[in-house]
C-alpha cells in the first residue's frame, strides 16, 4: 500500500510539473495550477514542483503569493498559515483539510502519541467527536497515517506516518549525518582491515610453533627410544630436559597467545577472525595434550 502511495504521489508530481512547463509563459494559468496542485486530494509532496523553474518566474509578480501558499504547503502547517494569514491569500477548504493533514503529518514527525488536546489547538478542532472524524476519514482512510484512537488516554498512537518534504536546513543536516556515517564507517573498515592482518600474522605464527612443537616432539620420542636399547635401569635415569624443553615454550607460547587474543577481543574484531582464533588455540591444546599424554605413557611403560 505504502508503495502504491509512492508511485501515485511521483505520478502526480510528474503531471503537475508537465503542465507547469506548459505553462511557463502565463502567471495566471501558473498560479492556478498551484492552487489546483494544493488542493488536490492525493498529492502530499510539493517541495519538487517548488523548485520547478517554470513556477520561480512568479517571483516579483503580482501571483508570487501563489509561490509562498506552495512554499507552505510544502514544509508548513496550519498554525503557520494563521500566523501569516495577513500576507497569504484566503485558502479554499479543500486546501485548509490538506493543510490539516500536512499538520498532523509534521506532529507525527517528532513523536508517535499525539495528545487529543495538542491535535485540537493544532488542527483549530473544538470538540473529540470532530477530532476523531477528522482524523479516521482524512488522515487513516486518505493511507497518509496509520494508528489507534485512544478515547481513554485521549490521544492518537501513530504506527505509521508519510514523510513530508525536506526543508533545506533539513536536508543539509541529513547530508552532515550522512558524511559522518561514512567517515566512521571507513575507520570502521580500516580497522577490521587491521585486525584481519593480526589475525593472518598470528596465523602464520602458529603454524611456525606448530611445526617447531612436532620436531621436539618427535625429538623427544627418539630420545625414549634410544634410551629403552640401554635397559630398564637407564631409563629410569633418562633425563627429563627432551619433555620440559617440549613443554616449556609451548605453554609460554600459549600464554602469549591467550594475552593477545583477550586485548584483541576487547577491541573491533570481526566475529569470524575471533572464532578462527579460538578454535585454533583450541586445537593446538588438544595436540600439546594427545602428546604429552602419548609421550607420558610410553616413559611409563618402558619403566614398568
Amino acid at each position: 500500500m505504502a508503495m502504491d502511495a509512492e508511485r501515485r504521489q511521483a505520478e502526480l508530481i510528474e503531471q503537475f510539473s508537465a503542465q507547469a512547463a506548459a505553462l511557463s509563459s502565463s502567471a495566471p494559468q501558473l498560479a492556478a495550477l498551484v492552487l489546483e496542485a494544493t488542493s488536490h486530494p492525493a498529492l502530499f509532496a510539493f517541495s519538487e514542483l517548488l523548485s520547478l523553474p517554470a513556477l520561480s518566474k512568479l517571483a516579483g509578480t503580482q501571483y508570487a503569493s501563489s509561490l509562498d501558499v506552495l512554499r507552505l504547503f510544502a514544509y508548513g502547517t496550519l498554525k503557520d498559515y494563521k500566523s501569516n494569514s495577513g500576507t497569504l491569500p484566503a485558502l479554499l477548504p479543500d486546501q485548509v483539510r490538506k493543510l490539516k493533514q500536512l499538520s498532523v503529518l509534521t506532529l507525527a514527525e517528532s513523536t508517535k502519541v499525539l495528545p487529543y488536546d495538542q491535535l485540537m489547538q493544532e488542527l483549530d478542532v473544538s470538540n473529540v467527536r470532530e477530532l476523531e472524524d477528522f482524523l479516521i476519514n482524512e488522515c487513516m482512510y486518505s493511507g497518509i497515517v496509520r494508528g489507534k484512537l485512544d478515547q481513554l488516554r485521549r490521544c492518537f498512537e501513530v504506527q505509521f506516518a508519510s514523510g513530508r518534504d525536506l526543508t533545506p536546513v533539513q536536508l543539509n543536516n541529513m547530508i552532515d549525518t550522512l558524511s559522518d556515517w561514512l567517515g566512521t564507517s571507513d575507520n570502521l573498515l580500516h580497522q577490521i582491515q587491521d585486525k584481519i592482518k593480526w589475525a593472518d600474522t598470528m596465523s602464520e605464527v602458529n603454524k611456525k610453533h606448530q611445526k617447531e612443537f612436532e620436531d621436539k616432539v618427535e625429538e623427544a620420542k627418539k630420545s625414549i627410544k634410544e634410551a629403552t636399547t640401554n635397559g630398564v635401569d637407564s631409563v629410569k635415569y633418562l633425563p627429563a630436559f627432551p619433555l620440559v624443553e617440549v613443554l616449556t615454550p609451548t605453554l609460554r607460547h600459549f600464554g602469549t597467545i591467550v594475552e593477545e587474543t583477550r586485548h584483541q577481543l576487547f577491541r573491533v574484531l570481526p566475529l569470524k577472525r575471533v572464532f578462527v582464533i579460538i578454535v585454533t588455540l583450541l586445537e593446538k591444546i588438544l595436540v600439546l595434550v594427545r602428546d604429552v599424554k602419548e609421550i607420558t605413557l610410553t616413559v611409563a611403560f618402558v619403566c614398568r
